[in-house]
């Protein structure tokens, strides 16, 4: 509780300081309404000067008019081919000069009120002429001419929209600048400069490693990386050097980022956060630019330490691509190589990555002198998802009846992130049925449907369709349950759940690291188990397999190909040269044929002992499948009930494993959904 105390008190202390450090500075001023400002005037006075006026067209006829009866105080010729008439004062006041006595601002219009072309000064001179030759009682008008130069009005037109060209264009800049292509600072001129985000010693991270659990082994590495950070005489008094990188190596969800963070939570040094995709731009040379000026800023700031998450978006091994690779990207990572080989290791900058894929990684970057430690940070095993589920359920009010290594034992292969959901999800679970807290239901709901998605009890099927999925579940539940090397069945269900899945049989599978020919072998045979019940009990076959048939046929070919499990194709595997290659087979055609065919009898062999198992067993098939399509969900207890124990059930306990919880046999009415590899195996 004192450590807490003093840790919110230190929080607080920090969030005072940055507040008075804001109050102190005061705020930035945003140059952007200098922009706008100016703009504006320029348009008011465009508007005043050239849309102020109220000119209105006339002609030589309607002048006439004017002159005779002396409302025209002056005409001016401009440029010897427009006339501008100037009204007296007293002619604006009658009712027909009415539209133009005011001009459009709602002023006196003090001219031009009227304007027409003419033909040439000589001409207009002979009209005046001739006009007051016979009228000696009219007043003769002032004409003047001008020759007249406006280059507001000739400008203008043509230089605003240049300026909403570089207007729009500036601020469609700035709006980039915060995550694009202007950088930090929101300039353009800070393209170049880096976007990692800096964790000083005054900005205290909250996230310690008591929060990490479940990641021992990955908390001893880092933490003696901290260790040399913190004392560095300790190690440099033996002889021993600074470790210059440490890649972060596991699938996603297994606390990668979690565990950079308490590093830098524990470590009192600068930390840098960025992530891989931040150095790459469309434009050339900003991502080595960025490289350089990371460098840069974490050499000023030594010692220190340099996160990049996800650094496979910039770490992708080079040339290994069949079309032209992005050269922009190389030129990055090429920098990035030099940088982590070129500054002295006393400077005391650490690297630290995470990636979730180091198949991709070019091996320049994970020799030793870059990357020096390669931490692998697994799924957790029986032992780290208890103590993670301890770490999630602290905020949760639990039922006194919910045990942690109970719910832990149900989770083989979840990852912290799959755990901290299922908690969540229970919480809300309860939460909607007005419960006072989480019971063990709620947590077994949330786990279902992590695994086999939101249930669907709506859902109209038809009676004989039910029928069959009732019996393809229970094909793949006897299955199971009467062969040795199958996973210990947990539950079987005909109640639809996610997009497609109309059921399915939830297997909890032995905790283990390795797995022997006859165990898959009893795997196939059960997976098959669903179409073979509906071939044994209607002799007849539907699209509900696709998932299991999926299912199969990749283990097969796992199981020639790659573990080498076939006595005619050899002790051979084919799996690396694969991958290095994927447009290409790395055997010939008389092997790929051989490999089809071996296949192909493994399926055809277990596909035939499922059926004469479940021809053995046609007993408990009917009476399970009747039970199934009654009560529509079925534990192990009720399995026990009628047909009996297990016959090859023993007390075990669980060992280690990152296996997966297995839905085997989910029938379906999909037949083109890929199998997933995540928490749901075998999942169509």
């Amino acid at each position: 509780m004192e450590n807490k105390e003093s840790k919110n008190t230190k929080n607080k202390q920090n969030n005072d300081k940055r507040g008075r450090k804001i109050l102190e500075e005061g705020p930035k001023f945003n140059y952007f309404w200098v922009y706008a400002i100016i703009f504006a005037f320029i348009l008011i006075s465009f508007n005043m000067s050239f849309f102020g006026e109220n000119t209105k067209d006339s002609s030589i006829t309607d002048l006439k008019e004017m002159l005779a009866d002396n409302d025209v105080e002056q005409i001016a010729i401009v440029n010897q081919k427009q006339a501008e008439v100037y009204l007296t004062d007293t002619a604006l006041t009658k009712a027909k000069y009415k539209e133009v006595a005011r001009s459009r601002f709602g002023t006196i219009n003090k001219g031009p009120h009227y304007s027409f072309t003419v033909a040439s000064n000589d001409a207009f001179d002979k009209f005046i002429t001739d006009f007051y030759k016979d009228k000696p009682q009219l007043t003769p008008v002032n004409v003047k001419y001008e020759a007249r130069q406006d280059w507001w009005r000739d400008v203008v037109p043509y230089l605003l929209p240049i300026l909403l060209l570089i207007g729009f264009w500036i601020f469609m800049l700035r709006r980039a600048g915060g995550g694009g292509i202007g950088g930090p600072g929101g300039n353009i001129f800070n393209i170049g400069k880096s976007k990692a985000i800096l964790f000083d010693k005054d900005e205290k991270i909250n996230i310690t490693f008591e929060d990490v659990a479940g990641l021992d082994e990955a908390k001893v590495e880092i933490m003696e990386i901290v260790s040399f950070l913190k004392t560095p005489k300790k190690y440099t008094a033996l002889g021993g050097k600074i470790p210059k990188g440490a890649l972060l190596i596991g699938p996603p969800g297994t606390g990668k980022t979690l565990i950079a963070k308490a590093m830098a939570g524990e470590a009192q040094v600068p930390f840098f956060s960025i992530s891989g995709s931040d150095f790459v731009e469309m434009f050339v040379g900003v991502g080595a630019s960025r490289v350089r000026d990371l460098f840069r800023q974490a050499r000023e700031k030594a010692p220190c330490i340099i996160f990049i998450d996800e650094i496979d978006a910039i770490g992708r091994a080079r040339g290994k691509q069949l079309i032209q690779g992005n050269d922009e990207r190389e030129n990055t990572l090429n920098q990035l190589l030099v940088e982590m080989d070129g500054f002295s290791s006393e400077k005391g900058v650490i690297i630290l990555a995470a990636t979730n894929r180091p198949d991709v990684l070019d091996s320049a970057l994970l020799r030793p002198g870059r990357f020096d430690r390669q931490i692998s940070i697994d799924k957790p095993d029986l032992s780290g998802r208890e103590q993670i589920f301890k770490v999630h359920l602290k905020t949760i009010k639990l039922s006194k009846e919910v045990d942690v290594h109970k719910l832990a034992s149900l989770t083989p292969g979840f990852v912290g992130a799959d755990i901290a959901n299922i908690c969540n999800e229970a919480a809300l679970i309860a939460a909607r049925q007005d419960k006072p807290d989480v019971d063990i239901q709620d947590f077994n709901d949330a786990i279902d449907r992590a695994i086999g998605g939101l249930e669907k009890k709506n859902k109209l099927i038809l009676p004989e369709e039910k029928e069959i999925i009732a019996y393809h579940e229970a094909g793949h539940a006897v299955c199971g349950w009467f062969l040795e090397n199958a996973h210990p069945l947990l539950k079987v269900s005909i109640i639809p759940r996610g997009v497609a899945a109309l059921g399915y049989a939830q297997y909890l599978p032995k905790e283990k690291y390795i797995e022997r020919e006859e165990e898959m072998l009893d795997r196939m045979c059960m997976t098959l188990g669903g179409r073979a019940a509906e071939k044994v009990v209607f002799d007849k076959i539907s699209t509900g397999a696709q998932n299991d048939l999926d299912h199969v046929t990749k283990m097969a070919y796992a199981m020639v190909s790659v573990f080498g499990m076939s006595e005619k194709v050899g002790n051979v595997s084919f799996y690396d040269m694969q991958n290095q290659n994927a447009f290409s087979k790395p055997f010939s055609e008389e092997t790929a044929k051989l490999i089809d065919m071996e296949s192909r009898a493994i399926i055809d062999i277990q596909y035939k002992r499922a059926q004469q198992l479940l021809k053995d067993k046609r007993k408990e098939l009917n009476a399970l499948a009747k039970l199934l399509l009654e009560k529509e969900v079925l534990f192990k207890d009720d399995l026990e009930k009628l047909i009996g124990p297990r016959p090859f059930d023993k007390q075990e306990s669980s060992s280690t494993d990152n296996n997966t919880p297995n839905v085997d046999g989910q029938y379906t009415v999909s037949t083109n959904t890929d199998a997933q590899d995540s928490s749901v195996e075998n999942r169509s």
